[in-house]
């Protein structure tokens, strides 16, 4: 019998949510391709989310939301993808953060950009 192996879910970062109030549908900027738990910033000038890069300059350096579902976004925008945009706790060492936010003080930082948008890291 072949080996299994299941990908990143959202129960590796979520702890509460509440389905119909705490997720919106949003479209993931092309890029990259995002795993569920990869923490998002908002692009200013296109209202798109993108990976949150700490060193950027156009919106996204502020962590914003969290991506609840896998994004295929390397190629192209993907339009409906689910994220965690408030009242949510996460568990924050299930979180991915881009490489920019190296030390544990930039991602206390984050977490606290984090908390500011109602989600809660434990």
């Amino acid at each position: 019998m072949p080996t299994l192996t299941e990908g990143r879910t959202p129960g590796d970062f979520l702890l509460y949510d509440v389905a119909d109030y705490s997720r919106d549908v949003v479209t993931i900027g092309a890029g990259a391709d995002l795993a569920p738990g990869t923490v998002l910033g908002k692009v200013t000038a296109s209202g798109k989310f993108i990976r949150s890069v700490r060193t950027a300059t156009d919106g996204s350096e502020t962590p914003v939301a969290v991506l609840h579902t896998a994004a295929a976004a390397a190629s192209a925008d993907v339009t409906n993808a689910i994220v965690q945009a408030r009242h949510t706790r996460c568990r924050r060492f299930g979180l991915l953060f881009d490489a920019t936010w190296s030390t544990e003080g930039e991602r206390d930082t984050a977490c606290a950009a984090l908390a500011d948008a109602g989600i809660v890291t434990t």
